[in-house]
């Protein structure tokens, strides 16, 4: 026992040298920078090392104190790394509209005062506060935003650009678990994903308020045309940890699961078309900063001895969307179709490397051989400006091999005349012996009277065509439960399809049924209440029963989500759904 309670000691000890060996800080941080005059602020006064006493609040001018002071304690050990923290905790509440600072709190620790910087915080007008502000919707929406950000909205044509998408996340609710239902698309792009290694949690700034957040998808985007070019959102399905306001036996809040849909904004980019002014005549697209060269391995070598040329393009830019520059050869070398090479890396605000062509050159006489200079133009976004680079004349020196023949040569062939002998070369004939092919008379014929006949036999059919289409015109009660038939499959085809499959069934089914509040009512139910949407059915002449309905489908998706549900079950959800919007169409 006393090695035991020696061990404890000594790792005490050890934990406390670590927290005192740290440099001392004390921090504040609020909850919030921006809010309405009629919201509440939560601010906290943290300290990393033991021992402190004496902290002195701000005097907290032109805010009022609901709750606190409340103070914790959290101390941890973790990967061998030891934590100390020692927090002090308030509740404010705005007394007016304006842009207050509040002032620095005090703390005493060693004989040393430490104080904390002062904080804005910009109060607004009163903001709408839901009936119940553990409503999950209310919460979800304020705590948790899934943002598409875009490093360049006017970029050239050729020119990358990034996109990232973040999920924000506050402190006062947990997120635990997401996945992604809707991936982006990025059409008139070319696009490379770019690999997100983990999710690591990081601390930011949104809207002026302090966020923890995660980096899901990061693209590379280089516009191909002109005009406005959209990036779709991004949509996920995420279960959120809300606090029920309620607290266990030992004080810890009790959270509830809930799963909710989100989507980033659409992003609109605009690419500018490349300047006229300037452009060279060969300009084959690329934009970007770049060098170019072109060499040989070897310059000297025997007939029938290979050499290679290579043609390099090598920098940061659009290496993928342009054409290399072609070298042009003498006739008296044989060249080799050229193999493309690339070795490249995706950056956020482009592609860096070197792309290259590689001509396999094998020279058929003796002799000096000049392979002419290839220029190669790019177009600069940084400096708004075209370059043009030029390479030096190659030389290939072929040593030893057979001697070029020319026409001043004595040993050259000599130009004879061509000789007829026997039937080479005979006269075309120019006399036929076909005769005309009688083709029948189709005057008369049974096709005739069969195409004179047709439009008069037709006469009467489109009449009583006609007439039932005009019967049916008139009947406009079951026009609309037709097109309400049609519309209800139409919204709910990916959930029959599904309908052996509870989780992707339900899933599907409530997309559904807010795709189509959506098309009738043009908002997005996804991010509102059951409540609110009886409401706006209700004000459109929608009856109760009907709406009750189809709330009961909603209420039937959530509850799949944590009990087991039956065939019977899904084909009775999915009978609901469809009768309810038939309904609604029908009455809307």
């Amino acid at each position: 026992m006393k090695h035991i309670h020696l061990f404890f000691t000594g790792f005490l000890l050890l934990i406390a040298s670590f927290a005192y060996a740290q440099e001392a800080e004390f921090v504040a941080s609020v909850s919030k920078n921006k809010l309405g005059v009629n919201q509440r602020l939560r601010i906290q006064f943290s300290i990393n090392k033991q021992g402190a006493d004496h902290f002195a609040p701000p005097n907290f001018s032109n805010f009022k104190i609901v709750a606190g002071p409340s103070q914790s304690i959290s101390q941890s050990w973790v990967n061998g790394k030891a934590s100390y923290s020692q927090s002090y905790t308030y509740i404010i509440e705005p007394t007016q509209k304006g842009e207050f600072t509040i002032s620095s709190a005090s703390i005493k620790l060693e004989g040393k005062t430490l104080k904390t910087d002062p904080i804005k915080v910009i109060v607004l007008d009163a903001v709408k506060l839901p009936k119940d502000p553990n409503d999950p919707n209310y919460i979800a929406q304020q705590n948790i935003h899934l943002v598409a950000e875009v490093s360049k909205s006017r970029p050239y044509i050729g020119e990358g650009i990034y996109v990232e998408y973040k999920l924000y996340v506050s402190q006062n609710i947990s997120v635990n678990d997401f996945s992604v239902t809707e991936t982006p698309q990025y059409n008139g792009f070319w696009n490379q994903e770019i690999k997100v290694n983990g999710l690591p949690i990081r601390t930011g700034i949104y809207n002026g308020e302090q966020y923890r957040y995660v980096v899901l998808k990061k693209a590379l985007l280089i516009p191909t045309k002109t005009g406005k070019l959209s990036i779709d959102p991004m949509k996920m399905d995420i279960v959120i940890g809300v606090p029920t306001g309620r607290s266990d036996f030992f004080g810890n809040q009790i959270t509830r699961n809930i799963t909710r849909t989100f989507q980033s904004a659409k992003k609109i980019i605009v690419p500018k078309e490349l300047p006229g002014k300037g452009k060279p005549n060969d300009f084959s697209g690329a934009v970007g900063d770049f060098s170019f060269d072109v060499s040989t391995s070897r310059n000297t070598l025997k007939a029938n001895e290979t050499a290679l040329v290579s043609v390099n393009v090598k920098g940061k830019g659009n290496l993928k969307l342009f054409e290399i520059p072609e070298i042009k050869t003498p006739a008296e070398l044989e060249v080799f179709s050229p193999e493309q090479r690339e070795k490249v890396t995706v950056l956020p605000n482009g592609i860096r490397g070197t792309v290259s062509k590689e001509y396999t050159v094998v020279p058929q006489y003796k002799g000096k051989y000049k392979i002419p200079n290839v220029s190669f133009s790019y177009f600069n976004p940084e400096t708004e400006k075209y370059y043009t680079i030029t390479s030096e004349d190659l030389f290939i020196d072929v040593l030893e091999g057979k001697e070029l023949v020319t026409n001043s040569d004595k040993n050259s062939p000599i130009k004879k005349d061509v000789l007829t002998t026997g039937k080479n070369f005979r006269y075309i004939q120019i006399k036929t012996t076909f005769s005309a092919i009688k083709e029948p008379d189709f005057y008369q014929s049974i096709s005739f009277y069969l195409l004179l006949i047709l439009p008069l036999a037709m006469i009467p059919t489109s009449i009583v065509v006609a007439k039932r289409n005009e019967a049916r015109s008139k009947d406009v009660i079951g026009n609309k439960l037709r097109k309400a038939d049609r519309l209800a499959r139409k919204f709910l085809s990916e959930a029959n399809k599904q309908i052996h499959n509870p989780d992707a069934f339900y899933l599907a089914l409530e997309k559904a049924l807010h795709n189509y509040l959506k098309a009738k009512l043009g908002i997005e139910t996804s991010d509102i209440s059951r409540e609110k949407i009886s409401s706006l059915l209700s004000r459109k002449g929608v009856e109760k029963s009907t709406i009750h309905q189809f709330i009961e489908v909603f209420d039937s998706c959530d509850l799949a989500r944590y009990t087991p549900v039956t065939q019977v079950m899904m084909n009775d959800d999915y009978d609901k759904a469809k009768s309810a919007i038939t309904q609604i169409d029908k009455q809307l």
